[in-house]
């Protein structure tokens, strides 16, 4: 259980009749706003190199004010919870009010949903023993193999508490914690050198992760990758089909199209798939979804921060566009209703469209006949980093783990290949949908204008078409 006491912010500086009189006033005339408060600690533990490299603790706690009227929002935020702080956030926050005029819009339908445990993760063990459990993991990775030369193992664990307090009067609180064990592995041979990385978690305890043949696994893993990279040769060069794995290669599904059907960028047409609803956008047997009700995974939310419930949205149905996923005020614009996807980073920032767990769902191949057909192309497992234009959906991702595809059969991993293409063309490309589907294993963060939430992806294996292969030979 929690070892301090709840988050009760109307039981300390600020009364929630206080609160609620200050909140209605700074919307009166808006079509939408509410109080945002939240308290978060983390903690992160890093052992690197045989030694502790950070320990590190930290405590936040603010509210932020919002009044919505029409494109504008205005918004104010403070780390003193107190109804003079309230007060002066309340004066900005009003500036987009303007002469007000405005309908209040429907407060978010209620839900006694509860997708994951409400325990504080940082107390599910004392700080030696996981300081004991790191040093364990290095010990293991470093006997694994001869040509492991550094180690780096770390845990961390965070537990977020929210209240959302409406203008109508009511009010929604969730507790949502968050844990993650990491391990990569350098290894050398013959002067070359080359990484490794594994781990993961989600909304659950740290007992699992902490669990000796969890973390086995987790630096088993990161050892083959690495290893597999030492006899990785030169990546080819052009335009050729690849086989894409299951999970976390799913990155590439949220990154090139997740964002494109975000409400906010398709209500102001900055989206490569505004206006098509309704349109066939992907080959038949796509289907998509963005879902923030399974339970216990890292891109889980019972509430969204603005208090609308998360739900399972079909984005595409059989390679047919039929829905966007929506905050509060993209959905009222659109004229449809929310979907439980107004997110923010913190306290200090105002909420917006983001995606919870996105995942293509499977089809009936299986996975190795589609890596047989590949004729001349690379299968791609494993993916670092990457970069799209919302606009156009064009994206860029380097690959960590890939191999060379020849009549079907694979061959030598590849080392610096990355996929250039665009989300468009991508989903009309798909030729064979893997019945394989599976989530990645608990470790995304996504980006948008500034803020970074925790996402998940998933995806079946896949065999895309014709995209161009960016590497270092011809």
């Amino acid at each position: 259980m929690s070892d301090t006491p709840a988050f009760r912010p109307f039981e300390t500086h600020l009364d929630e009749a206080s609160a609620l009189r200050v909140l209605r006033a700074a919307t009166d005339g808006a079509d939408d706003g509410e109080l945002f408060l939240e308290r978060r600690r983390s903690e992160v533990l890093v052992f690197d190199d045989g030694r502790v490299k950070n320990a590190s603790y930290d405590a936040a706690q603010g509210f932020g004010l919002r009044a919505v009227k029409g494109e504008v929002a205005g918004y104010a935020h403070s780390t003193e919870i107190s109804e003079a702080a309230l007060l002066r956030a309340a004066e900005t926050a009003r500036l987009a009010v303007g002469d007000g005029g405005g309908t209040l819009a429907d407060a978010p339908r209620g839900t006694n949903e509860k997708l994951y445990t409400d325990d504080n993760p940082m107390a599910g063990a004392e700080f030696g023993v996981k300081l004991d459990t790191l040093a364990e993991i290095d010990a293991f990775a470093r006997a694994l193999d001869s040509r492991v030369v550094q180690v780096s193992a770390s845990m961390s664990a965070s537990l977020q508490e929210v209240v959302i307090l409406r203008p109508e009067g009511g009010s929604v609180s969730d507790v949502r914690p968050m844990v993650r064990l990491n391990v990569s592995v350098i290894v050398e041979e013959n002067g070359r050198r080359e990484s490794g990385s594994a781990g993961g978690g989600g909304r659950v305890g740290l007992t699992g992760l902490m669990a000796r043949d969890h973390w086995e696994r987790v630096a088993r893993e990161a050892l083959r990758v690495a290893v597999v990279n030492l006899s990785a040769e030169p990546a080819p060069a052009g335009v050729m089909d690849v086989a894409l794995g299951n999970g976390w290669p799913g990155i590439l599904l949220h990154e090139a199209i997740g964002h494109g059907l975000e409400g906010d960028f398709n209500r102001k047409k900055q989206s490569a798939f505004a206006g098509l609803m309704g349109q066939r956008i992907a080959s038949k047997g796509v289907t998509v979804l963005d879902d923030g009700t399974i339970p216990d995974r890292r891109g889980s939310i019972n509430v969204d921060d603005e208090g609308t419930p998360s739900e399972a949205t079909t984005l595409i149905e059989d390679g047919v566009l039929v829905g966007y996923m929506q905050d509060r005020q993209s959905a009222r614009l659109m004229g449809v209703a929310a979907t439980g996807n107004g997110r923010r980073e913190s306290y200090a920032h105002a909420p917006m469209t983001r995606m919870t767990n996105t995942y293509m769902l499977g089809g009936d191949v299986a996975p190795g006949d589609i890596v047989a057909d590949v004729k001349d192309g690379i299968y791609a497992v494993g993916f670092g980093g990457g970069q799209v234009d919302i606009t156009n959906g064009k994206f860029v991702f380097s690959c960590t783990e890939a191999y060379r595809v020849k009549n079907g059969v694979v061959g030598a991993p590849v080392k610096g290949a990355t996929l250039i293409g665009d989300g468009a063309t991508a989903l009309q490309q798909i030729r064979a949908i893997g019945n394989d589907m599976a989530l990645d294993p608990g470790m995304g963060n996504c980006g948008k204008q500034g803020q970074w939430v925790p996402v998940g992806v998933g995806q079946p294996t896949l065999l895309i078409g014709g995209l161009t292969v960016g590497g270092s030979a011809a």
